[in-house]
């Protein structure tokens, strides 16, 4: 089975694919934020292309694991995006998830300016990679 990874950005939607035999989560691409209907057929799209079993959104808490607006949007997103495609849409917890992806592009020599257009599918799979973890511990 295959998985996808996607980080909910205000701009960008990043996205990271993941399988069951390497159970190890790569950057995919990045989504260009434009409407939310755009942005569903979008990924749809990509669950298609992949064949997708299990969709991972990443979660935004506080730091306290409390929700605000950014947690709720993601929810309404993971629902409708399980609603139209009819894929199973899981939400992982994703503190500190484009920190953690920072670093490793930084780690991999990538400047801040190169990190833009990055940062985003490399957090899906840190979030992906976190929620196959958990999942196989």
């Amino acid at each position: 089975m295959r998985y996808l990874g996607l980080d909910l950005g205000r701009a960008r939607i990043g996205l990271a694919l993941a399988d069951d035999v390497l159970r190890t989560a790569r950057p995919l691409s990045v989504v260009r934020h434009r409407t939310r209907e755009a942005d569903l057929a979008s990924i749809a799209a990509t669950l298609r292309e992949w064949e997708v079993g299990t969709a991972v959104v990443g979660l935004p808490l506080n730091m306290d694991g409390s929700e605000g607006a950014s947690a709720r949007y993601a929810r309404a997103f993971a629902e409708e995006l399980a609603r139209a495609t009819g894929v199973p849409v899981e939400l992982f917890d994703e503190r500190l998830s484009t920190f953690e992806a920072e670093s490793r592009l930084r780690e991999q020599g990538f400047s801040a300016r190169e990190l833009r257009g990055r940062v985003d599918a490399e957090a899906a799979a840190v979030i992906l990679q976190g929620w196959l973890d958990g999942r196989h511990a």
